[in-house]
């Protein structure tokens, strides 16, 4: 066991925010503030996971639950928790090969890991990394012809799902990102780093690690037509002309026949016409409240959207994921399986992938002591009796 691998075990370690205040000591400020912020006041990143505090817990007592079973179907998928690592961009400034650490960590975990389109690692190398059940998340960046392309590599590396997200079709005004001089330390101008690149130099084993690794990432999946890989400074210009539209979806559909998740979900009337377009499963997601703030939180938004569609498709819940308990709440409400963003960025940014391990290792351990003390032994038992939900939550 290697030194970063010691430092996340306990008592170092115990929950999510013990591997966030890890990470905040290892990464520079812009990396670490990429991974933990959000858009404008931040109101709705707050939000997200407030909604698990106002939600609260109905056990059954005097109940013995010598075993609890975890095991949950995602799409035809046996996943060991019902637990997903949602797709997270620029994994690789976290750690070296970033993505291929967090897809090897949740294949042993027996959990499905979902590639960002934004990522520094090959489809194919993380396919190959993961032994386990992969998800592409698709945007559009680089037009339609790029989008086929790495459709088609997805495909051909065995990923078994599409995700498709539609909330982005600006990116949301990041005010720590502006803060912290990421567009200047991506410029290559030594005028306009200078201010900010000292952040960069007080974090050198993160610096020696990243430079060590290549340096600044390109996106490997996203191969300009004659120019090669985009260059990680020319993504917020490129995502700005890559919006996804509902008729967008139909040449999508019939590139990829396999199942297509549509992430990025908000309302009920959202979640019909995803179904009705197509869509084998649904997030309930606002983007970790990185997009338009001030939105509601997304466990407040899942009955609305469970009620809409009813068993037509399967409904996964993103945002706010922090504790086991978090996990059993989206169930009861109706989710089929959670997905978690940060919650394994923290874990990646500590320690890679003994940091990412450790992350679901937490949640698994917090899942399993909340059913036993809900006198609960399965978590396709649970459901609606075993919580207290505000009484406006249900009003739609």
């Amino acid at each position: 066991m290697n030194r970063l691998s010691r430092s996340v075990q306990a008592p170092r370690v115990l929950n999510i925010e013990d591997l966030r205040r890890r990470a905040k000591r290892r990464l520079p400020r812009v990396v670490f503030d990429y991974i933990d912020g959000g858009a404008e006041d931040e109101s709705t990143l707050r939000a997200n996971c407030r909604a698990f505090e106002a939600m609260t817990l109905r056990p059954r007592c005097a109940v013995s639950t010598p075993v609890c079973d975890l095991r949950a179907t995602v799409l035809g998928a046996s996943l060991s928790v019902p637990l997903i690592l949602a797709p997270v961009g620029s994994c690789r400034l976290m750690f070296p090969r970033g993505e291929e650490a967090a897809a090897r960590a949740a294949g042993e975990a027996g959990i499905i890991c979902t590639l960002s389109t934004l990522s520094g690692c090959r489809i194919e190398d993380v396919a190959a990394a993961s032994g386990g059940p992969v998800w592409y998340q698709l945007y559009l960046i680089g037009g339609r012809e790029c989008a086929l392309s790495g459709i088609d590599r997805a495909r051909t590396s065995g990923f078994s799902a599409l995700v498709v997200t539609i909330d982005t079709p600006v990116a949301g005004f990041r005010e720590r990102d502006l803060r912290n001089g990421a567009k200047e330390l991506l410029s290559g101008k030594l005028g306009q780093t200078l201010p900010f690149v000292n952040q960069l130099l007080v974090r050198p084993r993160w610096l020696a690690a990243l430079l060590a690794d290549g340096g600044l990432m390109k996106f490997e999946n996203v191969v300009i037509p004659g120019k090669g890989p985009m260059l990680y400074a020319d993504v917020t210009a490129a995502l700005e002309q890559s919006v996804v539209t509902w008729e967008d979806l139909k040449w999508i559909r019939q590139a990829w026949n396999r199942p297509i998740v549509i992430k990025g979900i908000h309302t009920a009337e959202d979640a019909r016409r995803a179904v009705d377009v197509g869509a084998d499963a649904l997030v309930v997601s606002n983007h970790g409240g990185r997009q338009l703030d001030g939105v509601a939180p997304t466990l407040r938004i899942l009955p609305e959207v469970v009620t809409a569609v009813g068993d037509r498709v399967e409904v996964l819940l993103d945002g706010g994921i922090r504790r086991g308990s978090d996990i059993a709440k989206a169930l009861c409400l109706g989710a089929r399986a959670v997905m978690a963003g940060r919650a394994y960025a923290y874990g990646l940014g500590a320690a890679g992938g003994a940091g990412v391990a450790r992350a679901i290792e937490i949640l698994r351990s917090d899942l399993v002591r909340t059913l036993k003390l809900l006198g609960c032994a399965s978590v396709v038992e649970l459901d609606a009796t075993y919580v207290d939900v505000p009484r406006d939550w249900l009003s739609k």
